[in-house]
């Protein structure tokens, strides 16, 4: 996951493509609404196949480490 970057003076601290100010969360959003990798790619022509993979990954992953509280 290498591809994804935390760094205060982009983007406010979001997550980020590394050497971009797409954020993790444009990318899914537009997974969210139905968007294929090749469109997602075809918005994004900066990206690789390989970084769209890494900012599903690292939802995965923060989703995972997410604390779940039953009201």
């Amino acid at each position: 996951m290498g591809r994804i970057e935390i760094n205060p003076e982009i983007c406010s601290g979001k997550p980020v493509i590394r050497g971009t100010r797409i954020m993790v969360r444009n990318i899914l959003g537009m997974v969210a609404a139905g968007c294929s990798v090749d469109q997602i790619l075809h918005s994004y022509p900066d990206l690789e196949r390989e970084d769209v993979e890494s900012a599903l990954e690292y939802a995965a992953q923060v989703i995972d480490r997410e604390q779940v509280i039953a009201h």
